[in-house]
């Protein structure tokens, strides 16, 4: 079914009292010599005719896409063939017929040849900000099926930077490859022997070839706190060293940083390769080894107008034991919702307090200082999101949630909980009361064979997509990329609806598995709704903002082990293109 609309008609009629008042201004910059007798007629004529052209013309779109098709994912699901865009919103949603009244002079049309239009993106929790900062002085293993490619991939990257660092900073497993294991040391130094190589596995294992470790200081008989050295059946050190994500991300914080200019097109980059894929806004959380100062590239790809990714960012607690000082010092610039429709303020979290991270059994000190926090936060008028693994513990955490809730009521603040993939129908129960959300990554895409081997039977409700939107629990889609998994959202769908890792290992069962449309809307309305956008984005409906791509295969249609190669042709955000392959290079 198309459904035909236009603008609305109050928007019309204020638009065109501003033409007319132009218009009136108009006559008095006549000469007066000029307003007589007949030279008068034929002035007033020709204004009339140049002022009711001008209005016309203002009435028309800026771009209109035509012959496509357009999953609106309205409340009625309406599939339509063609939209306008005006001033970077979405005017009109239609047939190809609809549009002809809206073309004018300066239109600019797409003819979208049949293709598939989606709303744009959003990542409801990627570390995004993070990621662009060191994204052009990184090798990505992201897509590598063989160790050979990983391999290749160094050796590329030591030719366009010799003797510098080769770091791989994560979203990779050994299940991705061929041979499925992890490349040794021996191959890495074969591949790379000039370079030191830093090569991260999520947060649990890191490979140092000599030459790092000898520039970071580091050695099996010197290792810093909470890493250890593995070795193999004869004793030898493999090159390989173990931790926790807080020893892993120390470590990492002893790599060179790159410089600003790096951080800004490394930046640039990243982002432009999540248009590549369709992404046209991320709900950044923070996270290890990203303080204040290093929002600088973001920032001045704002102020220069050049993001092409909408960011809403929260701030994540750096300083374990001073986290409520960091908190204060740092929010009196930054109220809630500070920024525009590019970048803006999005709260606190995922890290809280160091005491209450990841931690299971939170003793009473560490749950007064958390509620101190909370209740602060709540008061302030501040989102909060939580980084929770474990449903077993969670009450911990709502248990204080709800005696903040009796204060300050949460549900208009949309806390939220990132994680928590063996969540339980009672916990989303009380999520749904207090009005907490839920961010769902597809961290079992990569992860889902060692969870399995833990699980058993249990992962095949895990993560419980059907039910957490059954009992009304508000759900966003992402990655949490780029450390511990692939940002690639299509890699994200085709999971939450196979359910199979990287490995090819079946997970989820089907009575988890959401349709194709739900699946959809978690990535675009259901993410929008965890930075307050979900009237504004995540449907292509009028009055909207126009953010939207056009697909190389059809999302709904394509085979479901297919729709990971998905990737956009054309994508939109405001209405103007930050993306275009070179089948569309025409549209940049």
């Amino acid at each position: 079914m198309v459904r035909i609309t236009t603008l609305p008609l109050a928007t019309r009629d204020v638009r065109e009292r501003i033409q007319r008042r132009m218009c009136g201004a108009a006559l008095l910059l006549i000469p007066a010599s000029l307003i007589s007798g007949l030279n008068m007629r034929k002035l007033l004529a020709i204004l009339v005719i140049s002022c009711w052209a001008t209005l016309a013309d203002a009435q028309k779109a800026d771009l209109i896409v035509t012959n496509a098709k357009i999953v609106t994912l309205d409340p009625a699901s309406t599939i339509a063939q063609a939209l306008a865009v005006r001033e970077g919103k979405i005017v009109a949603v239609a047939g190809n017929d609809a549009m002809e009244g809206l073309i004018g002079s300066a239109t600019r049309r797409i003819d979208a040849g049949g293709r598939t239009i989606i709303p744009g993106l959003i990542d409801s929790h990627i570390h995004a900000v993070r990621a662009g900062l060191t994204y052009a002085t990184e090798v990505n293993w992201i897509g590598a099926k063989t160790i050979g490619e990983a391999m290749e991939r160094l050796q590329q990257a030591a030719k366009a930077r010799p003797a510098s660092w080769i770091i791989v900073a994560g979203g990779w497993s050994e299940l991705q490859f061929a041979e499925k294991r992890r490349p040794t040391l021996a191959e890495v130094m074969s591949a790379v022997p000039d370079n030191p190589a830093y090569i991260q596995l999520f947060y649990s294992a890191v490979l140092m070839t000599p030459k790092a470790q000898q520039t970071l200081g580091i050695s099996t008989d010197q290792l810093p706190g909470g890493i250890t050295a593995e070795r193999a059946a004869s004793g030898d050190p493999t090159g390989w060293f173990n931790g926790s994500i807080v020893s892993i991300s120390a470590l990492f914080d002893r790599l060179p940083r790159p410089n600003f200019e790096e951080n800004v097109a490394g930046t640039r980059q990243f982002f432009t390769e999540l248009n590549r894929l369709g992404i046209t806004g991320i709900v950044d959380p923070g996270g290890f080894s990203i303080y204040p100062s290093h929002y600088a590239a973001l920032q001045k790809l704002w102020r220069d107008k050049s993001l092409s990714v909408r960011v809403a960012f929260s701030l994540f607690a750096q300083n374990v034991g001073a986290e409520f000082d960091e908190y204060k010092a740092l929010t009196p610039f930054l109220p809630m919702g500070f920024g525009d429709d590019m970048l803006r303020f999005n709260g606190i979290g995922e890290r809280i307090t160091g005491a209450m991270y990841n931690n299971n059994a939170p003793d009473a000190a560490a749950k007064d200082k958390f509620r101190e926090i909370v209740r602060w936060a709540a008061k302030q008028g501040l989102t909060v999101t939580i980084h929770w693994q474990e449903d077993k513990s969670v009450h911990h955490l709502l248990d204080l949630y709800d005696e903040v809730n009796k204060e300050t009521p949460l549900a208009p603040l949309r806390w939220s909980i990132a994680h928590l993939d063996n969540t339980s129908p009672q916990t989303l129960a009380r999520m749904k009361a207090l009005g907490v959300g839920w961010t769902m990554q597809d961290a079992m895409y990569l992860g889902g064979d060692h969870i399995v081997a833990q699980a058993g039977e249990a992962a095949r409700q895990m993560p419980p997509i059907v039910t957490a939107l059954r009992t009304g629990v508000h759900v966003g889609a992402g990655t949490d990329a780029h450390r511990v998994a692939s940002y690639n959202p299509f890699v994200a769908l085709q999971w939450m609806l196979d359910g199979k890792t990287v490995g090819g290992l079946s997970t989820r069962g089907p009575d988890e598995t959401p349709s194709r449309e739900d699946a959809l809307r978690l990535y675009t309305v259901g993410s929008a709704w965890f930075c307050f956008d979900e009237t504004r984005r995540g449907t292509l409906e009028i009055g909207k903002l126009a953010d939207f791509a056009i697909l190389d295969q059809d999302f709904m249609s394509v085979p479901v082990e297919q729709i990971g190669a998905t990737a956009s042709l054309l994508t939109f955000v405001g209405g103007k293109v930050v993306y275009a392959a070179d089948a569309f290079s025409i549209a940049k």
